[in-house]
């Protein structure tokens, strides 16, 4: 199974706006990746979103961007400091029913903390950095549960 992990593009500051739209260069910025992403020509699977405004406008890019409009909704559980470990068992589950690529769009601490869980087994570990509008690609190991980072993806590197 794929997994694409998506921190949301560059928001306004709470203190702007309590609803933290994204900022016209945050959604300029992840466009650039969303079609870099549909370039690529890869199965994104079901796009999930936090349900937050900045998370479900990242979410509207990517689908957009790469045809996927009818694959995407909400899912509770993956706020800024939600629990990961029922978002990392609901992972388990659908890559034991088959799924091939599930995308998740959300906050830190909440993706950083989910990717160190399902590739080391410790959601402290920090294994990798994340950008707003950035892309963390996991895939399956082989052997037993768990995934290994296969690749990253940043504004910064598309400009």
């Amino acid at each position: 199974m794929e997994i694409y992990l998506i921190q949301h593009a560059k928001a306004k500051p709470r203190e702007v706006d309590p609803e933290q739209p994204l900022t016209g260069e945050g959604a300029e910025s992840f466009r650039k990746v969303a079609e870099h992403v549909a370039r690529l020509n890869i199965d994104l699977g079901k796009i999930y979103h936090s349900g937050k405004l900045r998370a479900a406008q990242t979410a509207e890019i990517l689908a957009e961007r790469t045809g996927k409009t009818g694959d995407l909704q909400a899912r509770p559980g993956m706020e800024p400091t939600d629990d990961v470990k029922p978002t990392a068992e609901w992972l388990h589950e659908q890559q034991a029913k088959g799924v091939a690529a599930v995308t998740i769009v959300g906050h830190l601490p909440f993706l950083d903390k989910l990717t160190s869980l399902l590739t080391s087994g410790n959601e402290d570990a920090g294994v990798v950095s994340f950008h707003n509008g950035g892309v963390v690609k996991l895939k399956s190991k082989s052997l037993g549960r768990g995934f290994s980072v296969e690749w990253v993806i940043t504004p910064e590197i598309l400009t």
